[in-house]
């Protein structure tokens, strides 16, 4: 029966049009299933019925007209119920509803199914027969089984087949996906298939290794000069460190490690091709394998760095195109050089099948001020392009053919963001004060390099989180301490007289370094953050030491400790810390100041510890994001349960007001790193509770600033007691933004957020 089960799910699941996989599934489940009918309805919400759409055993006329309430029938209780009803005699039961046209005065036993996606009943599925009888155990538990594999490519099908269908007059549904970039556009899909992929790549030989190896040079010649372009384009229009990425990308090409990598394998045999497809999986794999959202993102840089190397590898550069004026770019999986390319030529608007918020496609089309959804359902590129689509970066949501009304509401808005934005920026550089004094720094989150431009520096107070784990993850061996003072006083420089909060090395578990690989059977719960610097005190000293030594120019290093969950845990780093201080004040004769030393509070065990914990250390910083995966028990980056996770559920709420309550009665200053500073009704909860520090990326701050800027704190404070009494993130985010409106900001208020 399992060969049977996968056999019709694949096949299902391959048909692009949804009547030709129903009426081919029906069909393999009446013969599988030894019945003498199966058939299928889908639930209408809009008409709250169920149609059959398909059958094998009743009448072919009744297909597509016969409707079922959502409370009639033994189809419309089993809708109700969410649950298998089995039944000997279904024209003896009392919500048996007598249909003449579908012909089944001679079908009595009764099975159906719901077909159930995300919650949410999408359909029935019913085997029926002439005798009499219960189905035993077995049909009962195939037919659940079948509904249960069915869901996901059920719902994949009828997304196909309603764009198959839509024309402009009718199409509303929208494609759901992650928000990536805030806005709204409106124009002409146009969906953009890779020239090149290394994943379709098939590996070759060749004998000829000198000139594989000049074919190699070449190559990655003119893909440094693509991204020093590509930079300097950027450069005209982007003044914050989103474009990080390309002199990553630059740092990479120049790696002795990775060109020594790809020259190995030629010298192997391996065309250059093929040695540049070997060494590039083996990246993507690692940072694929990584735990941290925002580094697992990284794998798609690697794979877009080794296919622009191919791409001039197979001479793919310079064949022109024909683009409209203005257009959506929707691509398998948007690039950082995608958009470098087609920013400059019309580009309103990203789209990608893959990516989350956190993809550096995401930033960048944020520090383009281009609106970008990420993850969205998967649908076949072919049917969207050139179809007239708005995307909503708010919501999420993608409308293709979108009627005249739609459209006109939307139009509206697009003019309302154009005012807004244009207001937000006169308070750039702007203290973050509220109407009746009550003053919260906005700090910024940074971590690729050390390149920041003066807007930056006027407009926030410093930098709340400096990752110092991407420069360890481009190298092949853990960095000197020398080398790893020359980056941190390069940051520092940048701020002179600000604070720069740089958290020690967050690797371990499934985040591993290509030079420290470790497996584990649970990495989410694993070795990582403090516990695998505190097990290997060398690593964790010469970083220390690395910070102590640019601090003694600077003085604005705050160093800060990922993953606590334990006063030991702090006991034993603070010790290492004033191991290093004391080891440096006897090497240096210069006075040396020893910097201030907090914890990032994202394990929930830490929010228990706060009073002994604040006797050790100077500052406390919410992880937002993670502590609120750990409290919800979610994985936001998976799509079958991505949906729970919302830092506005009340147990979040009622936690990160608990943690500033108990910072209060320590008088420990605390900040908060997170998704949740940089959205205008969180940046107000947070301010309500005590937080003194916000820090979040660069192009989110003067949104912030003009919302605090615009309120009055002993309101807030209203705001804030009523939302930790309410009982779901719905009625939470229903209640923050009907406030927003009687402040005055309405809109900052949008569709679905």
């Amino acid at each position: 029966m399992l060969t049977t089960l996968r056999r019709i799910v694949l096949e299902f699941s391959q048909e692009p049009e949804l009547n030709n996989a129903l009426t081919r599934m029906v069909t393999q489940v009446k013969e599988a299933m030894l019945t003498d009918c199966c058939s299928v309805y889908l639930a209408d919400y809009t008409k709250e019925h169920f149609l059959l759409l398909a059958s094998d055993g009743l009448a072919k006329n009744s297909l597509g007209n016969t409707a079922i309430g959502f409370s009639e029938g033994l189809v419309g209780l089993v809708g109700q119920r969410e649950e298998p009803l089995n039944i000997p005699d279904a024209h003896q039961h009392p919500h048996f509803k007598y249909s003449p046209e579908v012909e089944e005065d001679e079908l009595r036993a009764f099975l159906g199914t719901p077909i159930i996606h995300q919650r949410k009943v999408i359909g029935i599925i019913s085997i029926q027969q002439r005798e009499a009888r219960s189905f035993n155990e077995n049909e009962e538990a195939f037919l659940v089984t079948l509904s249960a594999q069915l869901a996901t490519s059920f719902a994949d099908v009828e997304a196909r087949s309603d764009l198959q269908q839509a024309s402009n007059s009718q199409w509303s549904k929208p494609i759901a996906g992650i928000p990536g970039s805030s806005g709204v556009a409106i124009g002409e899909i146009i969906v953009k298939q890779p020239s090149v992929d290394l994943r379709k790549l098939s590996l070759k030989k060749a004998y000829s290794k000198n000139i594989q190896i000049t074919r190699l040079s070449s190559a990655v010649s003119s893909t440094k000069s693509d991204f020093e372009r590509m930079g300097s384009q950027l450069g005209n229009l982007i003044s914050d460190n989103s474009l990080d990425i390309f002199e990553m990308y630059k740092q990479m090409l120049e790696s002795p490690q990775l060109i020594d990598e790809i020259e190995s394998n030629i010298q192997s045999g391996w065309n250059a091709e093929s040695a540049l497809k070997l060494v590039i999986d083996s990246y993507v794999l690692q940072f694929e394998a990584l735990e941290d959202p925002y580094l697992r993102e990284r794998a798609t840089d690697v794979r877009d760095l080794g296919n622009r190397i191919l791409m001039h590898l197979q001479a793919e550069l310079g064949k022109t195109e024909q683009l409209p004026e203005q257009f959506i770019l929707l691509a398998e999986d948007v690039t950082a050089s995608m958009l470098a390319e087609y920013q400059n030529q019309g580009l309103i608007a990203v789209v990608s099948v893959s990516g989350s918020n956190n993809s550096h496609a995401a930033i960048l089309a944020r520090a383009l001020g281009l609106p970008a959804v990420m993850g969205i359902e998967a649908v076949a590129l072919d049917l969207l392009d050139h179809k007239d689509a708005i995307v909503d970066g708010y919501s999420g949501e993608i409308f293709v053919t979108p009627n005249e009304n739609l459209t006109r509401e939307y139009l509206h808005l697009i003019d309302e963001e154009k005012a807004l934005t244009a207001k937000v920026r006169k308070v750039a550089d702007l203290p973050a004060v509220t109407l009746d004094n009550q003053s919260i720094e906005l700090l910024i989150n940074a971590g690729l390099t050390s390149g920041f431009d003066n807007s930056v520096h006027s407009s926030s107070s410093g930098i709340g989180l400096y990752r110092t784990e991407i420069p360890f993850m481009n190298r092949s061996c853990f960095p000197s301490e020398q080398e790893q003072t020359v980056w941190y006083k390069e940051v520092l420089k940048a701020f002179p007289d600000k604070p720069v909060t740089m958290r020690t090395l967050d690797v371990g578990g499934d985040k591993s370094l290509p030079y420290f690989p470790i497996v584990e059977e649970n990495p989410f719960l694993g070795w990582r953050g403090i516990r695998i610097t505190l097990d290997h005190p060398e690593i964790f000293l010469l970083q220390v030491r690395a910070m102590i030594r640019a601090h003694q120019v600077s003085n604005n290093v705050e160093i800060m400790l990922p993953m606590i969950a334990s006063i030991s845990e702090v006991d034993e780093a603070l010790r290492l810390i004033d191991q290093a201080y004391f080891e440096l004040k006897a090497e240096l004769s210069e006075t040396l100041t020893k910097p201030k030393v907090g914890i990032m509070i994202e394990v929930p065990s830490a929010i228990f510890l706060m009073a002994e914990l604040a006797q050790r250390v100077d500052f406390f910083s919410v992880g937002s994001n993670d502590l609120t995966q750990y409290l919800l028990a979610v994985d936001r980056n998976n799509a079958r349960v991505a949906n729970l996770y919302d830092a506005y559920h009340p147990a979040v709420l009622r936690a990160l007001n608990s943690i500033a309550e108990q910072s209060k009665n320590s008088n420990t200053s605390l900040s908060l790193c997170g998704e949740l500073a940089s959205e205008p009704a969180g940046a107000l909860l947070l301010l309500a509770m005590g937080y003194n520090k916000l820090s979040m990326n660069p192009h989110h701050l003067a949104k912030v600033k003009w919302v605090i800027r615009h309120v009055e704190f002993s309101k807030v404070q209203s705001v804030l007691k009523h939302a930790l009494s309410l009982m779901s993130p719905q009625e939470v985010k229903s209640y923050l933004n009907e406030q927003l409106e009687l402040f005055g900001l309405g809109s900052f208020v949008r569709a679905g957020l």
